[in-house]
């Protein structure tokens, strides 16, 4: 038997949902054929995948390890557990929810502290004052550190947190926080606020590939495959298929339509009868339309693309020059 080529999907809540309706929409449907508490799962359309529903932060972990081909977490995750990310881990995709924002933030109260110079400036007054340096309460650790070292912030010390970050500095434990966001309601109800330029991070989910991960027998085909279904999926959800036929259709009026309308005609055309398949943005089918009945069509059809499919697919082959062809 082969090994498993495995796919980390998370495995809770809106980022289990999207990652489920993401690789659904490219017809790549996962299912659990042992009930749904199971936390092993299968892609039926390929019978050597196997589905891991593991935790955001347990993904990142067996990315680096090696343990999972491919997977979906937040780029947070990634940069902060993962030593030489871009090194051991590739971002294939950004997946376009799990959205939010690694940031800095302060209590309202220090209305004098707007940008990370202006915390330099309190940090080395607070050693100062206190004789021990300023707290910064966080999970992000690796980031907190990088970006304050890229900043010229020094005089500080990290207090790790386990969870709900936002309270640290009403409750003293910590004078600032370093934390995720996405609205910054959580941090405004408790009387804080994001420096100028103290988002260290903007999140996405991604689809990650990981370098250490078995890729000889069958991986890198499955892959393929996996990432055909993805980009065509993708490339059809960009277009409507429009196609007509009239003697006036002619190469300089597919130029116009190109540089008007943002259309591709695929299979070029068009033909010697005025036959012509084109492929257009859906917020420009009515311009479009018109366009094409003005100079002479009679019936202008519009339908909706599943796939398309093109001899070359970017994202297997940015996983190709990552893993070395």
């Amino acid at each position: 038997m082969s090994t498993p080529f495995v796919v980390a999907v998370p495995s809770k809540g809106r980022l289990q949902e999207n990652a489920e309706a993401f690789f659904a929409q490219a017809n790549l449907t996962l299912a659990k054929p042992r009930g749904a508490r199971e936390y092993r799962g299968t892609m039926p359309c390929l019978d050597n995948v196997e589905i891991a529903y593991l935790s955001a932060s347990e993904i990142a972990a067996q990315l680096a390890r090696g343990t999972v081909h491919l997977g979906i977490t937040g780029e947070d995750l990634i940069r902060e557990n993962i030593h030489d990310a871009d090194k051991r881990v590739m971002l294939i995709e950004s997946l376009g929810f799990g959205s939010a924002n690694v940031v800095v933030a302060v209590p309202q109260a220090w209305i004098d502290v707007r940008t990370m110079a202006d915390l330099d400036d309190v940090a080395t007054s607070f050693r100062a004052r206190h004789n021990h340096r300023m707290r910064v309460a966080t999970k992000y650790i690796n980031l907190t550190r990088n970006f304050f070292a890229a900043q010229g912030v020094v005089d500080y010390r990290i207090v790790e947190s386990a969870g709900a970050t936002e309270g640290a500095p009403a409750a003293g434990t910590a004078e600032l926080i370093v934390d995720i966001t996405t609205t910054g309601a959580t941090l405004a109800a408790n009387g804080l606020k994001v420096l100028d330029d103290g988002v260290m991070l903007r999140s996405h989910a991604n689809l990650v590939a990981s370098r250490d991960a078995d890729w000889s027998g069958n991986a890198r085909e499955t892959a393929r495959i996996i990432l055909d279904h993805i980009a065509a999926s993708a490339r059809a959800r960009k277009y409507k298929e429009v196609r007509t036929r009239f003697a006036a259709c002619n190469a300089e009026l597919l130029a116009e339509a190109r540089n008007r309308y943002g259309v591709v005609s695929p299979f070029g055309g068009p033909t010697s009868s005025g036959m012509v398949t084109l492929h257009c943005p859906p917020n420009q089918l009515y311009a479009l339309s018109s366009f094409l009945r003005d100079n002479g069509a009679e019936t202008v059809s519009v339908a909706s693309l599943n796939y398309v499919f093109d001899r070359e697919n970017p994202l297997f082959a940015k996983l190709q020059t990552f893993l070395g062809s």
